[in-house]
């Protein structure tokens, strides 16, 4: 072959692979997150920064270590600080851009992942889960459980479990340690599914494929139960990209959007900035790392073999990390001059009801992603209808507000805790009563 045109060979082969590794440039450039005052954006200095008192207050009486809040509206950075100390032993000062254990606010992340792989019409949502992972062929329903030795019988599910299913938790599949049916806990624990967190050398692939023969809780659709869909998802990510769920994430979303400090696994230059993981004793005493209730090895994500990704719950992240991707999602999917997906995409994700009245918060509904306030719940808060939120296992948690344009991220890292409930709905409310325009 000439030399010129070996050259333009490769170069249309290098040119038609750009698509998939990295995001649709967009005309349009919405400024960065960055820094003003609250004034600038219709907000209160003085009532926001009530919000120091309230957050200290947790602090002094020991319900959390640490705790690091943002606020941010309109693209601006309105409320951004660090209270109390990383390592209570150490007398370690909490820094504002501290790395968490995220748990469940990954599954948003892995979410946005098959959202965007639908676009390519790699995925499509109500194509049974079978067609792209055939164990799951077949799916059958828990009916009789022996408690004396976990034997079970079964009967045939009515219909496949969809991609649909497994985004809005209506797909019958649970958790292992944190379900709260014991016979679902203890026939997982039978086959060894391991839920989000393990040092082990596993791969998650290997976890799903022995998910798929086990029974289900109920039949698809029928029932909103939390569990391991996304895992599965996560797993799908990985087949229908052809990367590892890792690499899909840091490739596809975290570098476009300049999330810098998220991962499944630290890097050793950045392990020194995880927040030690705290729980409270029979007192409500803190204490530091001991494996837990939720099984979590408190040395979860920075020793270990380093192989499983959680699309559930795997991630580490900081707060700015996070306001990106929420901030996002308000701006239509765009981003640092790159479009992660289509306005209309993101407005079915982050905003329809697909759980019907299923949920089990009668205020809210659930979407292919989130916990979304309905009419009901706009009449018990301050929160716009259509306001987006889910937390994490170790008392992290967010919302954000299409249509406010504020996104709110809260950290603190314990598990369990007394007061993490508590702390979230009035750094919700705070942040709401701080409104001027």
């Amino acid at each position: 072959m000439p030399l010129n045109h070996f050259c333009r060979a490769i170069t249309l082969v290098l040119l038609s692979a750009i698509p998939l590794f990295s995001q649709t440039g967009t005309r349009q450039a919405p400024p960065l997150l960055s820094a003003a005052t609250p004034e600038s954006v219709g907000m209160y200095s003085e009532r926001l920064n009530r919000l120091d008192g309230m957050i200290q207050s947790y602090i002094d009486k020991g319900a959390f270590p640490g705790v690091a809040a943002i606020v941010v509206r309109n693209g601006k950075i309105v409320y951004y600080k660090a209270f109390g100390k990383a390592d209570l032993e150490s007398n370690k000062p909490l820094a504002k851009d501290a790395i968490y254990r995220i748990a469940s606010m990954t599954k948003a992340i892995t979410s946005l992942a098959v959202m965007m792989l639908h676009e390519e019409g790699k995925i499509m949502l109500d194509d049974p889960i079978s067609k792209y992972i055939p164990a799951f062929a077949k799916p059958v329903v828990l009916d009789q459980f022996n408690p004396k030795d976990s034997s079970f019988t079964t009967v045939p599910a009515k219909r496949e479990i969809s991609v649909r299913h497994l985004l809005t938790h209506m797909s019958g599949i649970n958790y292992n340690v944190i379900s709260s049916d014991e016979r679902l806990r203890a026939i997982y624990t039978k086959a060894g599914i391991v839920d989000a967190f393990t040092t082990e050398n596993l791969k998650i692939g290997d976890n799903i494929q022995k998910l798929a023969k086990l029974p289900l809780n109920h039949q698809p659709g029928e029932k909103w139960t939390y569990g391991l869909s996304v895992d599965v998802l996560g797993y799908l990510v990985e087949i229908a990209s052809g990367m590892t769920l890792d690499q899909f994430f840091q490739q596809r979303i975290f570098a476009p959007l300049g999330m810098k400090d998220t991962y499944f696994y630290l890097p050793d230059s950045k392990k020194d900035r995880l927040v030690p993981l705290y729980s409270e004793d029979k007192d409500k005493k803190l204490v530091k790392g001991t494996t837990n209730s939720l099984s979590a090895n408190p040395n979860y994500p920075i020793e270990g073999a380093k192989t499983f990704y959680s699309g559930g719950g795997g991630l580490s992240s900081t707060a700015y990390d996070y306001a990106i991707f929420l901030h996002m999602l308000l701006n239509g999917g765009v981003y640092n001059g790159k479009r992660l997906l289509s306005r209309k995409a993101v407005e079915l994700f982050t905003n329809t009801n697909q759980s019907g009245t299923l949920f089990p918060d009668p205020r809210s509904y659930f979407s292919l992603g989130f916990s979304v306030i309905g009419e009901a719940g706009r009449s018990k808060g301050l929160g716009s209808v259509g306001t987006f939120s889910w937390g994490g296992a170790f008392s992290t948690n967010y919302f954000a507000d299409p249509k406010e344009k504020i996104c709110a991220v809260i950290m603190k890292q314990m598990w369990p805790t007394s007061y993490g409930g508590e702390i979230d709905r009035k750094f919700e409310m705070m942040i709401y009563q701080s409104l001027d325009d």
